[in-house]
């Protein structure tokens, strides 16, 4: 007897992209060197030479799939050591796709050491009509260690005429410093995303959201970024408890890619890495 076709669950698992990157970096010579880089699968991560000096190791993560499909997993564990300093983001957007029945799954552990800084800012997350995405984001932070996180994401394109009227989409956070939870968030979307976005009380109408988190708080940047003129959405910035938070809505990909990079430049006080221009 001749083997069985596969049925269409099995084809479509045996179809499905998985990615890891294990990286850390470590301060060596007084220069933020990568120690370890392992990668799997779909995930790639590279080290762009900059044109401009810096302190700073610049990482690139790159998804080889072309996008996030259901079923698909990434596994990021970013490692670094004391005293040293990274920033990382991504090549483009990534782009989260319909899925048939099975969610696609995101996990990323961020560890910053003592005396250490890490510059989380991927460029923005695209869900596109019926995906199903559960992502988790963990962060381990040494007592004295310096976080710029800076997340984005994007319920389908308007300049293509795109919504997202329905999906899943499952983002759950937490922050510890020295061991200790100091920040805690979940946001599920479930059925009627788009019906749930025009609720006053949630978006307004808006389909892109982000947040900027900053460990140790930074009331100078607030300041600054309350007197910024030409912010197309709506921003909002506070500080509590040792850190600060400012959480993005807008109308539009377009919108709040305008205004997170305005608050990025202000975060950094300097250019932003050469792949948020493009």
């Amino acid at each position: 007897m001749g083997e069985q076709p596969l049925s269409h669950e099995e084809t479509f698992a045996a179809n499905r992209a998985a990615g890891t990157i294990r990286l850390g970096v470590g301060l060596r010579e007084g220069v933020s060197r990568r120690t370890h880089v392992f990668e799997e699968g779909s995930l790639r991560v590279r080290f762009p030479t900059t044109a401009r000096p810096s302190a700073d190791l610049e990482a690139v993560i790159v998804n080889t799939a072309g996008g996030i499909a259901g079923g698909d997993r990434a596994d990021l564990a970013i490692a670094v050591e004391d005293g040293a300093s990274l920033r990382i983001t991504t090549s483009s957007a990534e782009k989260v796709y319909r899925s048939p029945g099975a969610p696609a799954s995101m996990r990323v552990q961020l560890t910053v050491g003592r005396g250490a800084s890490l510059a989380w800012m991927p460029r923005e997350m695209i869900l596109f009509d019926r995906s199903r995405l559960a992502r988790t984001i963990d962060i381990d932070l040494a007592e004295n260690a310096r976080l710029l996180l800076a997340e984005a994401v994007v319920f389908g394109r308007s300049g293509m005429n795109e919504t997202v009227a329905e999906g899943w989409f499952s983002d759950r956070w937490r922050v510890r410093r020295a061991g200790r939870l100091v920040y805690a968030e979940t946001i599920r979307l479930d059925g009627a995303i788009a019906e749930t976005l025009r609720e006053p009380a949630v978006a307004g109408g808006g389909v892109a959201i982000a947040i900027i988190l900053l460990m140790p708080a930074d009331e100078a940047f607030v300041a600054a970024l309350r007197a910024c003129e030409g912010l197309r959405g709506e921003v909002g910035a506070s500080s509590w408890n040792g850190m600060t938070a400012v959480r993005f809505c807008a109308p539009d990909g377009e919108s709040l890619r305008h205004d997170l990079s305005t608050a990025l430049t202000v975060a950094l006080a300097g250019p932003l890495p050469p792949l948020w221009l493009n």
